[in-house]
């Protein structure tokens, strides 16, 4: 008995005709997978690819950043499309034919798949050139904590690419393959990182009295923080306050000098992140002073809160909606508290960040950040399509 083959997410013919060679493009990616600001071989293919189909190629933009620029008739609107290249420290688990090649390496968040959707689109608008303006594919370095988006600005993207909005995609496992989520407004949260450093005096532990012990400073203040979240933030905002590691001493008998707290802090609201910076400065200082020990607190800002604007996010709703209908929607989309530094160009340039399903199950539910992960490659065509008909659309010829 054979089982029925599942049908494919749906995709232009024109881009399914060269999927074989986007997927093992993806692979190839995948195989050899670089750390952030340090994709010199992926920039290099999606510079060579970009040039052989007749992409305009600027290099060095946060030092391993790629753009391509493709112009088609005559009116002055721009729009960007960006995906990022940059893989995780891991080392992959999952066995298949195209795993990292690389130990301590791996492509564990799909940015195998973004690069390899948003090259299958570059080469459909260049072969086809259906829209009136012009494009800009942003291949971006270093997502993941590095803050890449920030370098490209930093280093003059908006002055070099003007953009009247811009556009990003990630896969989402759990999500049904090809279908599609976002939502206007604040759609993802910040993510700060907090270190809290504790001191006090050090000394013998069968004689406490002779010390001022950091380990209970800390302790006190790790409890405190607790109280930021549930007595401070409004109900109906979200604010995340999680002690990842605390830090001190190395022997039982022995009360250290210092400890250390590490902190994620993520908000879902601007003011409620300038909140939590000011509830933990001020908890630190004060329960270390009760205890009769300093706490010196380095806060430390990454990612802004990820805003979609308005209007884009719309477009992009509707374009689905016309092309897919709301089956092709997420049934619940909604924020989530996971965090892009995709957020800085929609600082800058009004856009929309959209996930992709990646599948659910063993066919693309394995999450992010995981040792088994992989790209879904029967996504692929889809999320290039989802490119093209925004790009012809958002361009339409007048």
């Amino acid at each position: 008995m054979t089982m029925p083959l599942t049908p494919l997410p749906p995709a232009l013919d024109e881009v399914r005709a060269h999927e074989d060679e986007m997927v093992a493009l993806r692979r190839q990616i995948h195989a050899h997978p670089e750390l952030g600001f340090e994709e010199q071989v992926t920039s290099d293919l999606v510079a060579e690819r970009l040039s052989r189909w007749g992409w305009e190629v600027h290099r060095g933009l946060g030092g391993t950043g790629v753009v391509g620029t493709l112009r088609a008739g005559t009116s002055p609107r721009r729009i960007g499309l960006r995906a990022d290249m940059d893989a995780l420290p891991m080392t992959e688990t999952s066995n298949k034919p195209w795993a990292s090649k690389v130990f301590g390496k791996m492509h564990a968040c799909g940015h195998d798949g973004h690069t390899a959707m948003l090259l299958s689109a570059a080469r459909h608008l260049a072969a086809t050139r259906r829209f009136d303006g012009t494009v800009y594919a942003v291949f971006q370095p270093a997502e993941e904590g590095l803050a890449g988006a920030r370098k490209m600005l930093e280093d003059g993207f908006m002055e070099l690419f003007p953009c009247d909005a811009i556009f990003g995609m990630h896969n989402a496992p759990g999500i049904p393959e090809g279908q599609f989520m976002t939502v206007p407004g604040f759609a993802m949260a910040s993510a700060d990182t907090c270190i809290i450093k504790v001191t006090g005096v050090g000394g013998h532990g069968g004689l406490p009295q002779n010390t001022v012990d950091p380990i209970v400073a800390g302790s006190a203040i790790v409890m405190a923080l607790q109280t930021i979240v549930a007595r401070n933030v409004p109900p109906l905002q979200t604010g995340i306050v999680s002690v990842g590691a605390f830090l001190a001493g190395d022997a039982p008998n022995v009360i250290p000098g210092t400890a250390e707290l590490r902190l994620t802090v993520r908000a879902m609201q601007p003011q409620v992140r300038d909140l939590l910076e000011r509830r933990i400065t001020e908890i630190a200082h004060t329960q270390a002073a009760t205890f009769g020990a300093q706490a010196e607190v380095n806060y430390q800002r990454r990612y802004p809160v990820l805003h979609n604007s308005p209007e884009p996010t719309r477009f992009c709703l509707d374009l689905v909606r016309d092309w897919l209908g709301e089956a092709g929607l997420a049934a619940q989309a909604e924020p989530v508290t996971a965090s892009e530094d995709f957020a800085f160009f929609l600082e800058k340039i009004p856009g929309c960040f959209i996930n992709i399903g990646n599948g659910v199950g063993q066919q693309g539910g394995c999450m992010v950040h995981n040792t088994q992960y992989d790209f879904n490659d029967r996504v692929l065509s889809t999320g290039a399509t989802y490119w093209v008909k925004l790009v012809e659309r958002w361009l339409a010829p007048a």
